[in-house]
């Protein structure tokens, strides 16, 4: 069929044509910035999951619905080399300046009060002409978010922010990825934060998302985390919502699948939203005609798993180390080797007795493979890849 006309895109981030499978979590957030704006007690939010189930797309629906309801909002992806203060500091110069407020005065004042936080370093100020500018061309406000103690200052630009939308009955909205990366004191001081957000009913929430393991960070940081933000796990498609990821993009196009196509579709994929989506694009390429059958899926398969094989898994395998390597070889064949159907976690104990090596020996790759995000530890003594069927590919392309 016609490639140009291709509905599906498979693409880091990229909105897929039919957002299915997330209605409860668009309706969820909905009642939250309600609630919020009327002054009503709420929790932020956090969305977990493995990579490839939509967690980016999904918060950049959040984003849309906050945008749609006149709120400020800003958003910034967590970098472990990199620090809270340069990228929260240029997401909320963006909040204020879509809120609208027309005080200029009042604005100007709360710029000002984001540039000294962005100026502070963790510890003394830095020279003028190595300070970064997120640029605000309002004068810096001294004495306020800028003591060094990143946990002070969080809690006292939250808390002009969001007096400044208060002052126009609306809300700001901070959407941080890739939350897991952030550093200890920097979790901290979230935390403490919207704690103290939390009690004041400013209108402030932060909307992160991260891997699975980012509520057990969340909780080594601040025991009352637990209580304080509402985590949602994001995980794979049903069977329904997968199906209709691949009809309705189809149908706008005067495309259908036969049901056995759709069967073959969710075997292939596990009804993860990346896969889905790669899977469908190449299906729609090879096939000749209307409907797309069984017979075009089995031909696109071998397309599509090599697109994968390369961009998605190859590209996170060649970034270990050999090894590195050869720990996430072992992960996987400990996994087939598992009496547990569909295992996800393996305990570290059994990989080191499969390489025949002492558990201390292979901390180092361990710690490191967790550092890239390639693998994360969800309870303590045992270990997951981050990335949907990445065991599978070990076995079936590394030797």
């Amino acid at each position: 069929m016609d490639p140009i006309r291709n509905p599906y895109a498979p693409g880091a981030g990229q909105r897929p044509p039919e957002l299915a499978g997330r209605d409860e979590q668009l309706r969820a957030f909905d009642v939250v910035l309600e609630r919020v704006v009327k002054g009503r007690p709420e929790r932020s939010l956090v969305l977990t999951g493995l990579r490839g189930v939509g967690k980016t797309v999904l918060l950049n629906a959040l984003r849309s619905a906050a945008v749609r309801r006149r709120w400020g909002t800003g958003k910034l992806e967590a970098r472990p080399d990199q620090g809270l203060r340069r990228p929260l500091s240029s997401a909320l110069h963006q909040a204020v300046r879509e809120l609208g407020h027309t005080d200029a005065d009042s604005v100007d004042h709360v710029l000002g009060v984001i540039k000294a936080f962005a100026h502070r370093d963790a510890g003394a100020r830095a020279k003028l002409k190595d300070q970064w500018s997120p640029g605000i061309d309002a004068p810096v406000v001294r004495g306020r978010a800028d003591s060094g103690d990143i946990e002070i200052d969080l809690v006292e630009l939250f808390t002009d922010v969001g007096g400044l939308a208060a002052d126009v009955g609306k809300g700001i909205a901070v959407f941080i990825d890739e939350m897991q990366d952030l550093g200890p004191d920097d979790v901290s001081a979230l935390c403490a934060a919207c704690h103290e957000i939390s009690q004041t009913g400013l209108p402030v929430i932060v909307v992160g998302a991260g891997l699975p393991h980012l509520p057990a960070v969340l909780s080594a940081s601040k025991s009352y985390s637990e209580r304080l933000f509402s985590y949602q796990r994001i995980d794979r498609l049903a069977r329904d919502a997968a199906d209709l990821a691949l009809t309705a993009p189809a149908e706008d196009e005067e495309v259908a699948f036969t049901a056995d196509a759709l069967e073959a579709m969710y075997a292939a994929t596990g009804g993860y939203p990346y896969f889905i989506q790669a899977y469908g694009k190449a299906v729609w390429d090879r096939a000749p005609r209307s409907p797309i059958t069984l017979d075009d899926v089995l031909v696109a398969t071998p397309e599509a798993e090599s697109e994968l094989a390369v961009g998605f898994f190859g590209s996170r395998y060649e970034r270990a180390t050999p090894g590195e390597r050869e720990y996430l070889r072992a992960m996987a064949d400990v996994a087939a080797a598992s009496e547990e159907p569909d295992v996800d976690a393996v305990p570290t104990a059994d990989v080191a007795a499969f390489l025949d090596k002492k558990p201390q020996s292979l901390s180092p790759a361990r710690d490191a493979l967790l550092k890239k995000g390639l693998i994360y530890s969800g309870e303590r003594g045992r270990i997951a890849f981050t990335v949907p069927h990445f065991g599978r590919y070990l076995r079936e392309h590394v030797g």
